[in-house]
């Protein structure tokens, strides 16, 4: 056998389509847990367009669900543009899921008390691992996650750093409407989040087929 043969990378093999559904089931159902710990504690969520909507949920009274699928209707051309019919569906899909459990998570979910500091960190770290599963069968929560990924294929750029930029952006434009301590803990969520995106998902050490 040659040197060339045995270091030879080892055949990408694609998820297949019920690998797929059940990645996008787990990976929002992670999200919308983690979105439960910030909003119990009255923080904002982190997420790009998740977090956007919740500012403006704050402002307008208009329930998160509705926003956050609104929201993302505009970036669905640009996902079908440049990432694929493929890609799109599933990112409707998540998206539709996410809206649904958000304006039900009452129902499955109560939490009397949660400290901000553990309620941010915590709930960043599960919203991140979520979105890692979304990111590794080629899906997002639409957004900002559909120009992460399309600045990191066409660029380079981490997805987690691109991100985690909006997010603070979007965080930090919500001083508008929330006070700043809890904008802080909001952050510190943010932080938490794209952690674990920037150091699980970059280009060369994980392609998503």
């Amino acid at each position: 056998m040659s040197t060339t043969t045995a270091n030879a990378a080892p055949a990408m093999v694609p998820h297949t389509r019920t690998e797929d559904a059940v990645a996008i089931g787990v990976g929002v159902t992670l999200i919308s847990v983690g979105v439960a710990f910030l909003a119990s504690a009255g923080l904002l969520t982190t997420g790009g367009m998740a977090g956007l909507a919740f500012v403006l949920h704050y402002a307008t009274g208009i329930g998160f669900g509705k926003l956050f699928f609104a929201l993302n209707l505009p970036f669905y051309w640009l996902a079908l543009r440049k990432l694929g019919l493929a890609f799109t569906l599933k990112t409707f899909a998540a998206v539709a899921l996410l809206s649904v459990l958000s304006e039900l998570q009452s129902q499955f979910l109560q939490i009397s008390e949660l400290q901000p500091l553990y309620a941010a960190i915590t709930g960043g770290l599960i919203m991140g691992m979520g979105f890692l599963v979304l990111f590794r069968h080629r899906c997002s929560l639409g957004g900002v996650g559909i120009m992460a990924l399309y600045l990191q294929d066409r660029f380079g750029w981490r997805a987690g750093k691109v991100q985690m930029a909006v997010d603070c952006c979007i965080v930090l434009a919500a001083l508008v409407t929330v006070e700043p301590l809890r904008v802080l803990w909001s952050v510190i969520g943010a932080v938490a989040l794209n952690l674990v995106l920037a150091m699980n998902h970059r280009p060369g050490r994980y392609m998503a087929v």
